[in-house]
Formats: C-alpha cells, structure tokens, sequence
C-alpha cells in the first residue's frame, strides 16, 4: 500500500515537474515575440521588451522618438544633428544635445561600425537604402529597422511602428490621430470651382529642382487644395525655365534656403518675367525642424501652402500660432524650450 502511495506521488511530482516546464517554455516563447513590426525593408524586427538603448541615425526617426517622449532612450545619433540647421532646436530640448554628450556613430552617408558597436544597441534606425552597414550590425547581432519614406503613410507607418518598438504605442495613436484630423480639415476646405492654383516647388539645391507627381512634394501640394505645376512622375527632377515657362505656375514656393529669399528672384534673369515672380507669388518655407515633409510636422507645410493659395479664405490665419499649437500638441512639455 505504502509502495503504491509513494509511486502516485512520484508520478503527480513528475507531471507537475512537467507542466510547469512547459508554462515556462510558452512563455519565454511569447517574451521573445512581444514586439514584433515589419520595417520598410519587409523585415521582421523582433525584441523581448521595448528598446532601452537606440541608435538613430535618421533625423525624420529621431524626431519622431521626441515626439513620443522616448528621447532618453537615445543613445547614439546622426552627425547630421551636430553639424546641420537643426541642431539649434534639438539642442534647446536636449541637454545631452546641446552639450555634445550624445555619440554620433554615423549618418545616411557613412556608418562606423565599431562605434555603433561599442555602444551596444539593442535597436538601430537608419536608411533601408544602406545595405552594406545594415548586413554588417545584422551579422553582430544586432536588430535594425530600415525606413524609406515616399508618402504621408509612410510617415504614419514609422511613428506607429517607432510607438511600438519604445513601448509608446498609445502616444504614437494620439499623434497619428492629431496630425491626420489636422490635414483633413484643410484637405477638406473648398477650392473656389475651377480655379486650383498651380504650384511649382523649387527646391533649395537649385531653382530647376523640382518634384513630380510621384513625390511627397506631390502630396503637400495636392492636401493645401492645389496642383503640381510639373506633370512628370520623377520624385526629383531637374528641367530648363523654358519648361516652368510653359507651366506657368501661379505660385513658387521655396525649400528653406538661407543664401535666397524669395525677393531675389526679381533680379535673377529670365526668372524674372515669369508672371508669378512679377505678381510677388514667391514663398519660402520655413526651416527644415519645423515643416520636414518626412515627419508629422508636414501638416504645418500644408497650412502654410494653402494660406498662400487661398488667403481669401484663410481669415485671421496666424503662422506662428499655428506653427506654436503644433508644437505644443507633437513635442508636449519639450516645446516650451523652442523657439
């Protein structure tokens, strides 16, 4: 009897030995899949717990990262952000910044290894266009999430998926949520019949650089309620000013350049008898933090378009207080410190 008792409690001992381990196995299995996202690449990028230790060497991602509140999972950035325009605003939100404490490991150009290495990441964010650097950290291990924006739902993809990898998901809804609510208002605003304004955008590398209808661009021109006055498809393209002669855009607008203001293209020749340049149809946008197509602070860049298209309609419009609402709403308390 004793014999048989021993024996059936070995054999309960042993299942529950089992059990246990197989609850444990499941979940070290769910652990090891708790945030999975595709990145633009297609990859699958997979890790156990939100990312603490982030290498971003994209500006449009770094911002993002801001916007979220997981700046202080920042550990590594682009050089660009030390040596670039932007580095004014970032310095006034970040210490780390201003001070010059945060490595910079690389950029969308060249990427060292060795430093990114060092400072052992548990997530990188750089281009997807950068196969080589991206096989060489893929083959040390570690996780990276490849972006290529080429739409305003590009843009939305990666603040989502940025939400997700930093355990901000709900910040990152509430973001996407704002900014979509905020250009639909103005995509929604009523364009006089038949009278779209045709835009040409020049950007700031040269006057006969301009974007298609296959582009970003495209997008910021046709959400403010008006129309590319380039027909081609090319993202990025350069034409001769007899083609923009026989476009004749009713409005030119800028990319931020600090070597031209807009003025200036009355006393450029053949520039200067373009009608738009005559009527002083000539805008400029403003720096690049505050209206980067490739962040949710393009809807600034709509605002500002379909204020000058339509000033008729646009009221008491006020860009720094627009400009100021979107800051407070995308970077919080941070945007107190900006200019």
């Amino acid at each position: 009897m004793n014999k048989n008792v021993s024996f059936l409690i070995g054999l309960s001992c042993l299942l529950l030995l089992f059990s246990c381990r197989n609850a444990a196995d499941r979940q070290d299995n769910i652990s090891v899949h708790a945030i999975e996202v595709s990145d633009f690449r297609g990859k699958t990028i997979s890790l156990n717990k939100p990312a603490e230790r982030i290498v971003c060497l994209i500006e449009s991602a770094l911002s993002g990262l801001y916007m979220l509140g997981a700046e202080n999972q920042v550990i590594g950035i682009s050089t660009n952000v030390y040596t670039d325009k932007i580095f004014e605003q970032y310095a006034l939100m970040d210490k780390r910044i201003r001070e010059k404490q945060i490595p910079a490991p690389g950029n969308w150009d060249f990427i060292n290894l060795e430093k990114v290495l060092s400072l052992k990441p548990d997530l990188v964010i750089i281009w997807a266009s950068q196969d080589e650097a991206i096989r060489q950290m893929e083959t040390h291990g570690i996780q990276v999430y490849g972006v290529m924006l080429k739409s305003i739902d590009d843009i939305y993809k990666e603040i989502s998926d940025l939400g997700l990898l930093t355990g901000k998901e709900a910040r990152a809804d509430s973001l996407i949520t704002y900014s979509k609510k905020q250009l639909n208002q103005i995509s929604e605003m009523p364009v006089p019949a038949g009278q779209k304004k045709k835009v040409y955008f020049a950007w700031a590398q040269g006057l006969t650089e301009t974007s298609g209808t296959n582009s970003t661009v495209n997008e910021l021109i046709t959400l403010a309620g008006a129309v590319n006055a380039c027909p081609l498809s090319e993202e990025h393209l350069t034409v001769n000013i007899e083609r923009i002669f026989d476009w004749n855009p009713d409005l030119i607008v800028l990319w931020y350049n600090e070597s031209m203001e807009p003025d200036e293209l009355q006393n450029i020749s053949g520039w200067n008898s373009l009608p738009a340049v005559k009527s002083r149809q000539v805008f400029e946008l403003p720096s690049v933090f505050y209206c980067d197509l490739w962040t949710l602070k393009f809807q600034f860049a709509v605002r500002l378009l379909r204020h000058w298209c339509y000033p008729e309609q646009a009221g008491t419009f006020n860009p720094e207080e627009e400009k100021r609402q979107m800051l407070d709403f995308l970077y919080g308390e941070k945007a107190k410190l900006l200019k």
